[in-house]
């Protein structure tokens, strides 16, 4: 995905102010061994381009005045009430570099779990992305979870989690070993009890 930017000789606030106005968005370059540049882009491209899953876990393809290179999201500022981008920050990634990414979770066979189509279950998102180390090339989009032969009570770890080749858990998570996803039984239902009966009708 290719982002179309330009360098922001203005700064300051004032001059921020100025290009919000003009349906700018004011942002920031930086990392690798170049120095940080300040950039404007197109708010409304910008905006669209946020609202994909895929714009914050992809190595993303910058283009600067016509000089391209790879960087990360990394950090947006929005405006407290608007639907208004107010700044965003890029990385730049080395391809032989591992970088640390968020990666989004998507959670698949919910509806056909055991612990959901025959046991009444809940299913319960835990978390919705984890920490991962890689290659840029190697960053997916994003991490499979198969609840598919999940009964009720039961839960998938982190580790438990099918990662593509050269995709790692941060170290921390590795050891934490967080649940991400889990069946559990509705509140004040209890795992042995049965649906109750209609009482009988009384005798004629």
């Amino acid at each position: 995905m290719e982002i179309i930017a330009a360098k922001r000789e203005l700064q300051g606030t004032g001059a921020s102010r100025r290009l919000r106005h003009a349906g700018k968005v004011p942002g920031i370059v930086y990392g690798a061994t170049a120095a940080p540049v300040q950039i404007e882009l197109d708010h409304n491209t910008l905006y669209h381009a946020l609202r994909k899953e895929s714009f914050h876990a992809s190595v993303l393809t910058l283009n600067v005045d016509g000089a391209k290179e790879s960087v990360l999201l990394r950090d947006t500022q929005w405006h407290p009430f608007k639907q208004q981008v107010l700044h965003i920050d890029f990385q730049r990634v080395d391809k032989t570099h591992k970088i640390h990414v968020k990666v989004p979770l998507h959670f698949l066979n919910e509806e056909t779990a055991p612990g959901v189509k025959t046991g009444g279950g809940k299913v319960s998102h835990v978390v919705t992305e984890v920490d991962v180390t890689c290659l840029p090339g190697n960053l997916p989009e994003f991490i499979a979870v198969d609840m598919g032969a999940m009964e009720i009570g039961h839960s998938i770890h982190a580790n438990d989690l099918t990662l593509p080749e050269g995709v790692e858990l941060v170290v921390h998570i590795q050891h934490e070993n967080p649940a991400v996803a889990a069946i559990t039984l509705p509140k004040g239902m209890k795992s042995d009890e049965a649906a109750p009966e209609a009482p009988a009708a009384p005798a004629a």
